[in-house]
């Protein structure tokens, strides 16, 4: 066997809740997958933490009984990559020791990162937000509080003056590739999409860090160090780099932590979904029109990365605005090139919401585990869809929910309205408690997702974006009910690629290739050429094409969309009404 042949890579991704980890060949096979739960502390509601020992204590023993599992030689891994959630990491500027963020003391060191859930820092939010800042037109016209800028702000407001001057901040994924390697360099795609840096050629104005935007919003004090705490400047301080740019080796001691031996190719890392990109629109399937061979054929496929929540991520040549969409965001990815991010706040989470919170609940999941057959509360209920389509004579599922009208904002509105204060709402509620009736409303849900699907869709083709194709990943794949309803609905084809579950790890995988093809100048093999050789054939699901299927779904569009200005509508004159209360 050949050296290139021998090759393997792997991929970190740290979710919300667990570290995964994977090795792959140098073809993109998966040799194993090994998984771990992280630990998170929930000290007052909203407030959430975790802690980089722990996590980096986790990857090691995924790291390891991958390796096991494998049976691959630690000596062939050759690069490693890292994503991971968008929260915030701190350590001591001097020492590089963990930095706690539980207050009101500050004295768990162990505790030094804020969760990107976290909620504490609604006031911040609000106080960079009121500057109307240029910067805040990179991330959708206004900075989340789930952002790490306001997180900082809140650590400064709160924390003991001498500490906080004392304290340096990442992303979590430059966290652990400055655990891995010792480095400080930061990913474009952490500080672009999360932090407010603005890339070279971003902007007209200044860009990289902004001094006027740092000022105005009380954190003029990063600016007196020459930003070093966020990374430090660009050419004198600082380094920062697009996907699985070489950051460096990895070092001695995390080596020993995950039995491998030091000097392995550690690639700049990303945020968790944009690794669900990676992994996910270079799967190969039949297209409907000649491809290019290059990464212009990444223009018109969106991936919508699944889980709790969906994100909807797509590249372009040139900055495309679209309201309620954050970016488009420079060179996070490829150099170069616009990275544009929707969402919806619940998709999985909705799922499971409606479900268990029906009367009927506890039946279903007793009807399913019936004489054996242990179906999954998804798999019993897509089944009794079907079986009470074709008790009703239908022709499709969608007839039996025909006069059901299902708006589930239940967790607000990430895009395309950006309004956190949409709620749900539903037409066509009876007493009805039967499993009929969970039925119906799981149905409904999806519905939701795939009606939802469209108007993001649609809001960014309207603002330029020629999205043709659908690339999903995640648990939601595995629904086939789902999956066409989104296809059908948006009329676009569906591709589900080969490793659908595994599509973020296995893209964090193709940073540390990308990062081990370094030359003796640093220069790199194209993500885009990665993606092509690792990628895996994927399963297409194409558009339903009964006309009055289609003409069903064009009027529950039109309610979908009803149903939302209406709220906001009757939210508005209700606020009017009580003026004079407030």
């Amino acid at each position: 066997m050949s050296t290139i042949e021998a090759e393997h890579y792997i991929g970190v991704d740290i979710g919300t809740g667990s570290a995964r980890v994977c090795i792959v060949d140098r073809t993109g096979d998966i040799k194993a997958v090994a998984s771990k739960d992280i630990r998170t502390w929930q000290p007052q509601n909203t407030f959430y933490e975790q802690s980089t020992s722990d996590i980096w204590s986790s990857i090691s023993t995924c790291v390891k009984q991958a390796l096991k599992e494998s049976n691959v030689d630690p000596t062939t891994v050759r690069g490693i990559g890292f994503c991971a959630t968008c929260s915030l990491a701190v350590f001591s500027e001097d020492t590089s020791e963990p930095v706690s963020v539980s207050g009101p003391d500050f004295s768990k060191a162990d505790q030094n990162v804020i969760l990107w859930l976290d909620h504490r820092a609604v006031e911040e939010a609000k106080v960079i937000n009121a500057t109307h800042d240029n910067v805040l037109k990179y991330v959708g016209g206004q900075m989340s509080v789930e952002m790490e800028i306001p997180k900082i702000l809140w650590l400064k407001n709160h924390m003991p003056a001498d500490v906080f001057a004392g304290c340096k901040f990442y992303d979590l994924t430059d966290a652990l590739t400055h655990m891995a390697t010792g480095k400080d360099t930061r990913s474009y795609c952490s500080t672009v999409c999360k932090q407010g840096y603005l890339p070279s050629g971003a902007d007209t104005g200044e860009t990289g860090w902004r001094d006027d935007f740092f000022g105005a919003i009380g954190l003029g004090c990063l600016k007196d160090k020459k930003y070093a705490p966020l990374g430090g400047i660009e050419g004198q301080n600082g380094q920062y780099l697009s996907a699985g740019e070489l950051v460096g080796s990895l070092s001695e001691s995390a080596a020993k932590d995950m039995g491998l031996p030091a000097g392995i190719a550690v690639g700049s890392g990303v945020i968790d979904a944009y690794a669900g990109w990676i992994g996910t629109v270079g799967a190969k399937h039949e297209p409907a029109q000649a491809t290019k061979g290059d990464i212009s054929d990444a223009f018109g496929r969106l991936a919508l990365v699944g889980g709790t929540s969906t994100c909807h991520l797509v590249m372009s040549k040139d900055p495309i605005f679209v309201n309620g969409v954050w970016g488009p965001y420079l060179d996070v990815l490829v150099p170069g090139m616009w990275m544009a991010e929707g969402g919806q706040s619940a998709t999985g989470e909705l799922l499971r919401f409606i479900i268990e919170n029906h009367p009927a609940y506890k039946e279903a999941i007793s009807l399913a585990k019936q004489d054996g057959k242990d179906k999954s509360i998804y798999e019993f209920l897509n089944d009794h869809l079907e079986e009470m389509t074709r008790k009703a004579g239908a022709p499709s599922v969608s007839y039996v929910g025909r006069h059901f009208f299902f708006y589930g904002d239940f967790f607000g509105n990430r895009s395309p309205l950006a309004d956190v204060t949409m709620a749900g709402s539903i037409i066509g509620l009876t007493t009805d408690q039967s499993v009929d009736n969970l039925a119906l409303h799981y149905y409904g849900a999806m519905e939701f997702i795939a009606l939802q699907t469209r108007h993001i869709v649609d809001a960014m083709n309207t603002s330029g974006h020629s999205i043709g194709s659908l690339y999903m990943s995640g648990s939601q794949c595995k629904n086939s009910i789902l999956m066409l309803l989104i296809a059908t609905i948006c009329g676009l084809p569906v591709v589900i690629p080969e490793y659908a579950g595994a599509a973020v790890v296995h893209g964090a995988a193709m940073l540390g290739a990308k990062a081990a093809s370094a030359n003796a100048s640093g220069n790199t093999e194209d993500l885009w050429s990665i993606m092509e050789r690792m990628s895996k054939p994927g399963k297409l699901i194409q558009p339903g094409t009964d006309a009055v299927e289609k003409s069903l779904f064009e009027i529950k569009y039109e309610v979908f969309l009803d149903q939302a200005k209406m709220q906001q509508l009757y939210r508005r004159k209700v606020d009017e009404a009580i003026g004079s209360w407030k």
